[in-house]
Order: C-alpha cells, then sequence, then structure tokens
C-alpha cells in the first residue's frame, strides 16, 4: 500500500487534509519537556503527568508504528468571527464548541479509513485525537499538513488553522511527506491582538504559548478561581477564545466546512438567558457539545465575569442572584462582576448630576 492511496483513502473519507510522518522521536520534544518543567502548562495535568514522557516516542503507544498518518478536519463556518461581534450584551463561545463534539465525528471517520486501508493491506493500527499523547501539531507539521504559527496553532495556506487533527499510528512503511516551512514572516497580528498577552517568546526565537495566560485554558481547563487581574481581559468569552485565529491573514480566505456536525446550534447567545439556566437545562443545551467541558459551575462563573466586564446595569438582577449561589465559585465571580458595574455606574451617574447642575 502506497501513501499515495492512503492519503486518497482519508479525502474520501471526509478529510480535506492528510499526510505522512515517520513514527520517530520529534525534535519538537525536547522544547516540549522544557515548556512543561516551567509550568507553561498551568493545571493541565494530562500534558505534565507520566503522559509527558509518553510524548516523546510514538512508538510507546504502537511499538510496531513506522509511520503517522495525519489528517486534518475543517470546521469553520460562513459565520462571523468573534472580532466582528462586539454587542458586549452577547457571550462567546470558541468556534470550535458551535457543532457537536468533534472527538465522535473524527474517532467514526478514522475508524473507516482503518476498515477501508484493511481492505487492501494488514497492519497494526492505533486512532489517535487530541486525548491520546502524541505531538499532534509537531506530527502534522511534519506530515505536511501545515505549519505551526507564532499563535501555536497549525496553520495551512489554503485552509487556514480552523481544523481539527487526528492520527494513525500504523506498522506500514509509508514514503513521508516533506514538512512545511513556517510562513509568519514578520506578521505578529496575533501577538498583539492577546488581550491577555499569552504568547510569549520561547526557545530559540520562536513564540510560545503560556497557558495560564490563555482565555482558553482559564475558560475551559482551570476548575477553581480565575485570578482578579486576569478577569477584566476575558472579555465576554464564556468558552474558549477565537481571537488570534480570527486576526490570522490565513484565515481570511480559508476554506470553509459544510459538514452538518459543525453547525452552529447558536452563534454569540445572549448573556442574561445563560445566567438563568439550571444544571439540568445546561446538560440539555449542550447536549453533546465541547462546552459540556467547562461544567455547569465554570460555565456560570465565565459568565459572570462577561456580565461584570459588559459594564451593564441591567445585568445586577442577574448577578445579585448568582451572587448568592450556595456555590462559592459562582458566588465570588458574580460579585466581583457586581462591584466592576458599580464601579462604571457611579461615575456616569456622577457626571449625569454634574450636567444638571
Amino acid at each position: 500500500m502506497t501513501a499515495a492511496e492512503v492519503k486518497r483513502l482519508a479525502h474520501e473519507c471526509g478529510f480535506e487534509l492528510a499526510g505522512i510522518a515517520p513514527a520517530r522521536p520529534n525534535a519538537d520534544v525536547p522544547r516540549y519537556l522544557n515548556w512543561v518543567a516551567r509550568g507553561a502548562a498551568g493545571a493541565m495535568s494530562y500534558l505534565t503527568d507520566r503522559r509527558a514522557g509518553i510524548r516523546s516516542d510514538p512508538r510507546m503507544l504502537l511499538p510496531s508504528a513506522r509511520s503517522i498518518i495525519s489528517v486534518g478536519k475543517l470546521y469553520d463556518t460562513p459565520h462571523p468571527r468573534s472580532t466582528e461581534v462586539t454587542d458586549s450584551d452577547l457571550a462567546w463561545i470558541s468556534r470550535y464548541a458551535w457543532g457537536s463534539d468533534y472527538h465522535d465525528l473524527m474517532r467514526r471517520r478514522l475508524t473507516t479509513l482503518v476498515q477501508r486501508m484493511s481492505e487492501r493491506a494488514e497492519f497494526e493500527w492505533k486512532i489517535c485525537i487530541d486525548t491520546a499523547p502524541l505531538l499532534e501539531r509537531s506530527y502534522a507539521r511534519d506530515a505536511g499538513l501545515g505549519w505551526i504559527g507564532k499563535n501555536t496553532c497549525l496553520i495551512n495556506q489554503h485552509a487556514g488553522s480552523f481544523f481539527f487533527l487526528g492520527e494513525v499510528l500504523t506498522s506500514l512503511d509509508l514514503e513521508p511527506d516533506a514538512a512545511v516551512e513556517p510562513r509568519c514572516g514578520t506578521c505578529t497580528r496575533c501577538i498583539d491582538a492577546c488581550p491577555t498577552q499569552a504568547i510569549v517568546p520561547g526557545d530559540n526565537g520562536a513564540w510560545e504559548l503560556d497557558a495560564r495566560l490563555c482565555i482558553s485554558y482559564v475558560t475551559i481547563e482551570l476548575r477553581g478561581p480565575i485570578l482578579p487581574e486576569q478577569r477584566s481581559a476575558i472579555g465576554r468569552h464564556v468558552f474558549g477564545c477565537d481571537i488570534c485565529q480570527d486576526v490570522c491573514p490565513w484565515n481570511a480566505r480559508a476554506a470553509m466546512t459544510l459538514e452538518p456536525d459543525f453547525a452552529p446550534r447558536e452563534i454569540a447567545p445572549p448573556l442574561e438567558r445563560l445566567a438563568e439556566i439550571t444544571e439540568d437545562q445546561f446538560r440539555t443545551l449542550f447536549r453533546g457539545s465541547p462546552v459540556l467541558r467547562a461544567k455547569y459551575s465554570g460555565f456560570l462563573r465565565n459568565v459572570a465575569i462577561a456580565m461584570g466586564n459588559s459594564g451593564n446595569p441591567k445585568f445586577r438582577h442577574a448577578l445579585e442572584r448568582l451572587a448568592s449561589s450556595p456555590d462559592p465559585l459562582v458566588a465570588e465571580h458574580a460579585a466581583w462582576a457586581l462591584t466592576r458595574i458599580e464601579r462604571r455606574t457611579i461615575p456616569r451617574q456622577a457626571d449625569a448630576s454634574a450636567g444638571a447642575g
């Protein structure tokens, strides 16, 4: 079986991008381990525990592995960017979470790929998505799918960066593709646009993400309180962040998908409505969606912060109710949001009184 046949089958299975990389230790492993050692992964233990070592060699996942089939599935849809929806009364949910959970679709499609390959050859295999301890962006780059941009996303010249990655480790010895050289040039739009300055200088002049500062990390992965000094920069983000991708020139004319699973259920829902949902309603509203990862408590924490950042007095009643929540995490952030609204309201009232006099 040839690499060309494998890539043709991958495209037939619905993957817009496909390439082959050797199943051997990646040159990015030392940088990754150094990033972990410096604490830049925050509280994401799945990146720092024993699985960090497993990422050093894909053969620890499949001893017979000789090749890695890397695929990309577009999820960008023809709907507004976060930078285009400016109404502070509306919540922003990261684009990748608008539809159904991508893990299910990716696994189904990769399983179909393996089945179709198995009709032509005998081999050992292991399917990986982002839950497996594998440096998938690095192998995707080596497989020719794109380059790792300054925002640390994998960028394809034609498809942009809004795509999910998946891999099949295989014992087949397939001809590898050539790695793609970086094409960000002198552009720093992602770095300049990041509200929390989470994109920082790394090793050897490269840029890296300090997860502890990233809006996606604090609104999704962080389970406890968000540091007070970080809250104002979160804006209206209640689950994830797209800013560094939304401002990227390579996404300006990138290809779109018509995949039904990724069709948005709702774009920029009203904060006021989100603040009123019960836990059961939360589970129903986001059933089968990545948003459930934030959990109900974390989601309301994020909604409270977004309301506070809006500065809109109309949210006062909803925040007072959240501030009386038996959940201390929700109550604390709602109280912070109320204080923030009061600080913005009082100067306006003072200005109005002065004008009347």
